[in-house]
């Protein structure tokens, strides 16, 4: 991802920085750090680019998505409709918050439906925690219709969509709190952490103290600060923030150079007959993270597989056989396989996890493959790359058929 291909000098003088003061912690120690506020000023350049009201820095993106739930009141007990195509960070953060997950319908966008959600609803829905996937964002038009006609809280988990907008509002805040994954292989990457946005300050008070052991974060010493409710450690270290300051500040750059290396690649390929490409809901809007290739069903899919697998292509995921990515593999939720017991267990899960009915998702995920934009990519080497996908497309499209 691009992120990594960016390491560089304006990443070692914000760390040189921090270890100049030797203040790693983000709270405190005013006298000691030079004015040196690392994660401050990650949160400002997050805010910049999203034109969000409050930013907040946590530990991971996965931190990040647990910390929008609970600060938007998502607890014990409550229904939240999610997908089954994501990072198994958005299940694990719904269930430990307590919730109980409904597993929805998505549609090519890759992200939820309007027609899933409203399938999946029962009269004790109270949320959806909406993925954005793979650089693109979900159609928000008809998702928001659905949301506010049914009274539900939006929560969204942009992890793989940060600097994604849809009609000229960034993912994560069309609804209550949104959240934003800084990890290893995303778009900018503070080598672990997450950033939750929102526009509301009621919230983002409440995501603040949450994240930090329920301190107030009022006053000078830490030891004195109140507590108005109970909290848990998903601070980000200053080093951390340090890196995601400057690659923030990379975004505008790489997602520019991601559309552009989309636009050729996708004309390129296009030209080969089978090869189609998952919807983006507001092309003006894509991050361009992700070349999302559609295939014309499952079996072709397979084969294209097998066939780049042959010839050396790297740098895809077929999501369908993915571990950590589709519902098809999370048998340690299919059987509630927990090293304690969590609120689903008690009070008994809304679906039958073994069995679930979701034509859609399985027809979109069994067709789709995807290769992640590289920054530093060529002409020749976008070329080459084409020339290789559609030469195992026409391969495994001539077996199918024979």
């Amino acid at each position: 991802m691009p992120g990594t291909e960016l390491f560089g000098a304006e990443e070692r003088k914000e760390i040189d920085d921090v270890l100049s003061t030797g203040i790693l912690f983000r709270y405190n120690h005013d006298a000691l750090r030079n004015n040196h506020w690392k994660a401050k000023d990650f949160e400002a350049e997050v805010k910049k680019i999203t034109n969000a009201k409050y930013a907040h820095a946590v530990s991971s993106g996965s931190t990040a998505i647990a910390t929008a739930l609970a600060a938007s009141g998502i607890g014990a007990g409550d229904e939240v409709i999610v997908p089954p195509f994501t990072f198994m960070a958005t299940i694990e953060a719904v269930l430990f918050v307590g919730a109980l997950p409904v597993f929805a319908e998505i549609d090519e966008t890759l992200c939820l439906s309007a027609e899933g959600i409203k399938k999946a609803l029962s009269p004790k829905t109270k949320a959806v925690c909406l993925v954005h996937m793979c650089g693109g964002m979900a159609d928000m038009d008809s998702l928001m219709k659905v949301i506010n006609d049914h009274h539900l809280i939006l929560v969204e988990d942009a992890g793989q969509a940060f600097a994604a907008s849809y009609k000229g509002t960034y993912t994560g805040l069309f609804g209550k709190a949104g959240s934003y994954s800084f990890d290893f292989f995303k778009i900018a990457t503070a080598g672990e952490g997450g950033v939750l946005v929102t526009n509301d300050e009621h919230t983002y008070k409440k995501a603040d103290v949450y994240s930090d052991h329920g301190h107030d974060h009022i006053g000078s010493v830490r030891g004195m600060e109140q507590h108005p409710y109970l909290g848990f450690n998903y601070r980000i270290s200053e080093l951390h923030a340090a890196i995601g300051v400057a690659q923030t500040r990379r975004v505008p750059a790489i997602k520019e150079k991601n559309r552009h290396h989309k636009k050729i690649i996708q004309n390129l390929l296009s030209k080969t007959e089978g090869i189609s490409f998952a919807k983006v809901a507001d092309p003006d809007g894509d991050s361009a993270t992700f070349l999302n290739l559609m295939l014309p069903n499952t079996e072709i899919a397979q084969r294209v597989v097998d066939e780049m697998k042959a010839a050396e292509v790297v740098g895809f995921d077929y999501w369908y056989k993915n571990m950590y990515h589709f519902i098809n593999q999370w048998d340690h939720i299919k059987e509630m396989r927990t090293v304690s017991k969590l609120p689903v267990e008690v009070l008994g899960a809304p679906q039958d996890y073994k069995n679930l009915h979701l034509p859609k998702t399985q027809e979109v995920i069994g067709r789709l493959i995807s290769f992640g934009i590289k920054y530093k990519w060529t002409e020749e080497d976008m070329k080459t790359l084409a020339e290789k996908i559609s030469t195992c497309v026409i391969k495994a499209t001539k077996t199918a058929s024979a």
